[in-house]
């Protein structure tokens, strides 16, 4: 959540409690909720209500959960799902190719999103999975989305706060800086245990006509076995394959 919720409203006091719930959550209680939101409790156990006669929350006596029918609303952003859809043969042929994970990924806001994985049973103990959210400057694929970003985006993101996630993950802005201007010269990114430790990847960003970012591709796996450069040529490929499908649509829904 990149904006502040204004908590006069009911919609921002229900965008609020949604919200509240993490990636790793299976049931939240009605006081951990309150807690988590800093709403009347009253309020919270009103709200909740609506949102499970919505269906965008059940209940149990475990708590609450997030619902079937936020999924059905996420399903319905078309532009995030054809780019799925779009991309998934390519993200297939990479995982065939490398037997490693294999990503998709969008910016939004100061983070990125994952809306797309692949793997299998050997693949990384990477700290991802589809709707969940990672810094920019610690994940490959995030840098491959900054490096093609505008220059106010980047000197936001690079002024910090900067946290250490592993003892790898670089909080210097200036050898952030140098990174990023390789990203933009090799077309790849890589990340070498900074987001997690054991893990490591390379990313190619997906690209408008206006070398915007619109996505990016990653293929990432264990620094035991996986070498990122061998398959940067790979990972090239099939971002600007992807990219050249969407110019192609985009032309012809001119």
């Amino acid at each position: 959540m990149t904006a502040e919720l204004d908590d006069r409203s009911v919609l921002g006091r229900a965008l609020r409690i949604l919200y509240a719930f993490g990636i790793e959550d299976q049931a939240v209680g009605l006081s951990e909720l309150t807690r988590r939101t800093g709403l009347p409790k009253a309020t919270v156990h009103r709200i909740c209500g609506d949102l499970v006669a919505a269906r965008l929350l059940t209940t149990s006596a475990a708590g609450y959960r997030l619902g079937r029918g936020l999924f059905e609303l996420g399903m319905r952003a078309a532009a995030e799902r054809t780019l799925l859809e779009l991309a998934m043969p390519f993200m297939q042929d990479l995982f065939t190719r490398t037997g490693e994970t294999v990503h998709l990924a969008v910016l939004d806001g100061d983070e990125v999103v994952y809306v797309g994985k692949v793997g299998g049973h050997r693949q990384a103990p990477a700290p991802s999975r589809v709707g969940g959210r990672m810094p920019l400057y610690c994940t490959g694929i995030g840098k491959a989305l900054l490096a093609y970003s505008d220059r106010g985006t980047i000197d936001r993101i690079l002024s910090g706060p900067l946290i250490r996630r592993t003892p790898r993950t670089l909080v210097v802005p200036g050898l952030l800086h140098t990174q990023l201007q390789n990203v933009r010269e090799q077309g790849v990114a890589y990340e070498y245990e900074e987001s997690a430790i054991g893990v490591v990847c390379v990313a190619a960003p997906i690209l408008g006509t206006d070398d915007r970012p619109l996505a990016a591709l990653s293929i990432t796996g264990p620094a035991t076995r996986f070498q990122p450069d061998k398959h940067a040529p790979s990972a090239r490929a099939a971002a600007a394959g992807v990219a050249s499908i969407l110019a192609r649509r985009a032309q012809l829904s001119a």
